[in-house]
């Protein structure tokens, strides 16, 4: 399942919508910024029925 999020970078502080995929349950990953285009880590959360808890970003 794809679920539509905002999130702000932290780098610029722009804001910025995201897709996260909920299908293969917590995932650590990188997705550039589409403003500033620098490297963000996000880290991806679901809880036990699949659906999301929580995307956050970092600098990493």
């Amino acid at each position: 399942m794809l679920d539509s999020v905002f999130l702000r970078c932290p780098f610029c502080g722009e804001r910025f919508e995201t897709l996260a995929d909920t299908s293969g349950g917590d995932a650590d990953y990188v997705e550039d910024c589409p403003v500033c285009c620098r490297p963000i880590e996000l880290h991806l959360r679901v809880d036990d029925e699949g659906d999301l808890d929580s995307l956050e970003a970092d600098r990493g």
